[in-house]
């Protein structure tokens, strides 16, 4: 296998792997709250939006040690080791416990960071700056997929049913479990790439004997080396344009575009932001206002026009597709600029979405839509700014960046 092919082939079990397992925890997450409700144990106390606020909350945090753990242990072992709490978390709703599960909420948070900061380290290293773009949109198409697929089954599975029984909810997350095994299990099929040619790896090993005999001492300089990075690139200009975009964002037809000549990054992020702003308005004009903040049982209140099931999917669609373009394309972003220290920049990436997306989950249980939106336009506008920005003077930021270190 030629190693553009090697690198290819790693790129799709990195995506199919996320498929898996993300079809295994996406589908639990829908579904846990209506689990919740339906516990017939008056010894389970949980709540599905406390475990998640404990997730993102975790996630943040632990953003800032995850660039020292890959460094030490690998993207590969990393991303297994991550797999591995993501089945636990699942396997807790097969015979849930309120304690095991926050722990295993608690634990998941931990695993997330070091997971997508792996990912985005892994991706990185089997792409050049002329793949990387292709290479980010594969893997987001294969990673999207897996909302199809889970809510297909539990849509099949639980259809007209209000109430989950223990048998049924038993079945599901034994299934789900195992599926999400399955993607853990296909880490080890992602192969080490050759070292000529990858991006962020311009510097040859000449001296392999000394990596052989590599100390603690040296791991401990690894992870002292790589926090000080994520520091580091906290403050630059770059960073914190992209933070904007990152901070709003909270398929693979763009990632293949992203690195053309004739189009860049730049129009499929304008792209994206364009059907954003259709969709909010299409979702301002057919939800009531006051939708967010009603009671179980629904809101009296109309919209300014009247209601449509259709409407309200095509503005899924339209919020997926623009969702699509920004991710792909931050990916690519982050990947082309710091090819050198992606662990560090991944780790700063999920750490401003996870931040956004905690403060996004609280404010949405006490502003009505209208303002939610307000903020979700100016944030994608300033975003949008902010990304153009960026991509403007990427080829410059890396030329400068070869300069420095030929020195």
């Amino acid at each position: 296998m030629s190693p553009e092919s090697k690198k290819l082939f790693n790129i799709v079990i990195l995506g199919v792997a996320f498929m898996f397992m993300f079809t295994a925890f996406q589908t639990c997450g829908n579904v846990a709250q209506t689990v919740i409700r339906s516990l017939n144990s008056t010894d389970f106390h949980g709540s599905g939006y406390t475990s998640m606020a404990i997730i993102y909350g975790v996630f943040s945090a632990s953003n800032l040690i995850t660039p020292s753990v890959v460094a030490i242990v690998g993207p590969q072992l990393s991303m297994f080791a991550s797999g591995l709490f993501y089945s636990i978390y699942i396997a807790v709703f097969i015979q849930p416990f309120t304690w095991s599960f926050y722990t295993a909420s608690v634990f998941i948070g931990i695993a997330a960071a070091v997971l997508w900061t792996a990912q985005g380290n892994c991706l990185t290293i089997n792409s050049d700056e002329n793949t990387i773009g292709r290479n980010s949109g594969i893997f987001w198409a294969l990673l999207q997929s897996s909302l199809f697929f889970g809510n297909l089954y539990i849509y099949l599975a639980w259809q007209g049913k209000t109430q989950i029984s223990e048998n049924d909810r038993r079945t599901v997350f034994i299934a789900l479990t195992v599926i999400s095994l399955v993607g853990t299990v296909l880490f080890f099929l992602i192969r080490k790439p050759d070292p000529e040619n990858v991006l962020g790896d311009d510097e040859s090993s000449d001296n392999e004997s000394l990596e052989v005999n590599m100390s603690i001492q040296n791991d401990m300089t690894k992870a002292v080396d790589a926090f000080k990075k994520s520091l580091k690139l906290c403050v630059t200009k770059e960073i914190l344009f992209l933070s904007v975009t990152t901070a709003y964002t909270g398929g693979s037809l763009f990632g293949l575009l992203s690195k053309n000549s004739r189009f860049g990054r730049n129009p499929v992020v304008l792209l994206g932001i364009f059907v954003h702003f259709v969709a909010f308005y299409l979702i301002f004009l057919n939800i009531p206002s006051d939708a967010p903040i009603a009671p179980l049982e629904g809101t009296d209140s109309n919209a300014y026009i009247s209601s449509s099931k259709e409407i309200a999917l095509f503005c899924s669609f339209l919020l997926g597709l623009g969702d699509s373009c920004f991710n792909t394309q931050l990916i690519s972003i982050l990947g082309f600029l710091y090819s050198e220290d992606s662990a560090p920049a991944f780790a700063i990436f999920k750490f401003v979405q996870s931040i956004c997306a905690a403060v996004a989950f609280f404010y949405s249980n006490y502003l009505l839509l209208h303002w939610q939106l307000l903020i979700m336009v100016i944030f994608g506008f300033f975003g949008t700014l902010s990304f153009f920005t960026v991509e403007w003077e990427a080829a410059d930021f890396v030329a400068r960046s070869s300069e420095y270190r030929s020195i």
